[in-house]
């Protein structure tokens, strides 16, 4: 039967596919839209059940918060190659997952992924994409803060992404954005050493103990000074305690009371693709 381009484009703009699959979705339903749409759908399930077993290492991190600027939100959405991660259209499905996240206010990665839109989960879009796509998409990972000011910054190139939390309505935006990209270049592991786990303590407590004896240090030295390079470590790997990357001579929580003496961060979330 003859399939116009206007079905064609009309499945197209549907679901995503490319336009020789939809017209030939289209041939095989007979010009059914509807049942078109469904071979598209169970298309894509075949291709990320092949692709099932592939590794989807490339993709996306993206972060943005609701307009109070109370809540914040970061998604994962993976692929398998640099050149589909760098897709606008890649980027543009993973910021309505972000979009509908926020505005679910969903609380979990499994929250976001039952959210409908459209009349599908984003579970069955993101199968679907694998589809329309040709490589494994996953889903892996979501974070959501909750505080008085959230802030959310992205590194260029979208492979990296944070959420800041304070614990004061109304944070300069530039402040808050510096904190957001001390948060990207710095790595911290905690807000502070009270918020450090307790097993991290105890590896770095064991890693300097080590590295003393190895030195040939004292037995009975060792616990006193393994204490001094954990104040080291708490100094460079915690958040407020760290040198302001815009002025090293500075901490964090020293930059921090010098816009509002009452000024401190309460949580953030770090992702980086590469690590």
């Amino acid at each position: 039967m003859e399939i116009s381009a206007a079905d064609v484009m009309k499945l197209r703009k549907a679901t995503g596919a490319g336009m020789m699959d939809c017209k030939t979705a289209l041939a095989e339903a007979g010009g059914d839209f509807n049942r078109a749409t469904d071979i598209i759908r169970e298309k894509g399930k075949l291709v990320a059940s092949k692709r099932a077993d592939r590794e989807a290492t490339e993709g996306v991190v993206l972060a943005k918060i609701n307009e109070s600027r109370k809540m914040g939100a970061l998604v994962v959405l993976n692929c398998e190659t640099d050149f589909v991660a760098k897709n606008d259209a890649f980027v543009a499905f993973a910021e309505r997952i972000l979009d509908a996240a926020i505005a679910n206010n969903a609380a979990d990665l499994d929250a976001v992924k039952a959210i409908v839109l459209d009349g599908r989960t984003v579970e069955n879009h993101v199968i679907e994409q694998t589809g329309v796509i040709g490589e494994k998409l996953d889903l892996p990972f979501y974070a959501k803060l909750d505080a008085e000011t959230v802030v959310a910054y992205i590194h260029p190139g979208n492979k990296l992404s944070t959420l800041v939390g304070f614990n004061k309505d109304g944070v300069e935006v530039q402040v808050a954005k510096d904190i957001a990209m001390q948060v990207a270049a710095m790595n911290p592991v905690a807000v502070d050493k009270d918020f450090v786990p307790a097993e991290v303590v105890e590896k770095e407590l064991e890693i300097a103990k080590e590295k003393f004896r190895q030195e040939g240090k004292p037995e009975a030295m060792l616990d006193k000074i393994s204490q001094g390079a954990l104040e080291k470590f708490f100094k460079e790997s915690t958040l407020l305690n760290q040198a302001f990357i815009k002025e090293s001579k500075q901490t964090v929580k020293d930059f921090l009371k010098s816009t509002d003496k009452d000024l401190t961060v309460t949580s953030f979330v770090r992702f980086n693709l590469g690590e």
